[in-house]
């Protein structure tokens, strides 16, 4: 009956999200421990309150890490405040003026794990529990893919975007 009154992308999505649920959940049972240099984090409220590992982010730092392409690679999908590169995604929304729409805590969760927010994102999760990522090379298994104090840097600078 659902998918009788349901569009055909709302059934999509549901479905992507039971598939990504079950699938993290099938692993979380054999995952291995987490590396001793990843902070725990909590999110409640639609924030994470705590800066990771207790560090204090550079703004300066966070704007250079949001430019590289190695690095966070924020602009392939954002238009930003960034007027000397040239080519600024639009897959993602504008963050012009996102420090003045959101608090530090709420921008970290953003980053960290944009699927708290919406399952189906296409956005990695910066900062999220790196053993749920099954779909990275080998290379890349089991590491977040900003250090705690790289993503404290871009929630800095971003903050800066009034």
């Amino acid at each position: 009956m659902l998918a009788v009154i349901m569009p055909g992308n709302a059934r999509l999505a549901i479905l992507a999200v039971f598939l990504l649920l079950t699938v993290q959940l099938a692993m979380a049972d054999g995952l291995p421990p987490l590396s001793a240099d990843y902070c725990r984090w909590e999110a409640r409220d639609y924030a994470i309150e705590q800066p990771l590992c207790g560090l204090e982010g550079n703004a300066a730092q966070g704007r250079e890490i949001v430019i590289d392409t190695h690095g966070g690679n924020c602009l392939a999908c954002h238009v930003m405040p960034i007027p000397e590169e040239a080519l600024h995604g639009t897959v993602g929304p504008p963050l012009l003026g996102l420090g003045a729409r959101m608090t530090k805590a709420q921008i970290r969760l953003h980053i960290v794990d944009q699927r708290q927010f919406n399952p189906a994102t296409i956005m990695p999760g910066f900062y999220r529990d790196p053993r749920l990522d099954y779909r990275v090379a080998d290379d890349y298994y089991g590491k977040t893919f900003l250090t705690a104090q790289q993503l404290e840097d871009v929630v800095a600078y971003l903050a800066t975007l009034q």
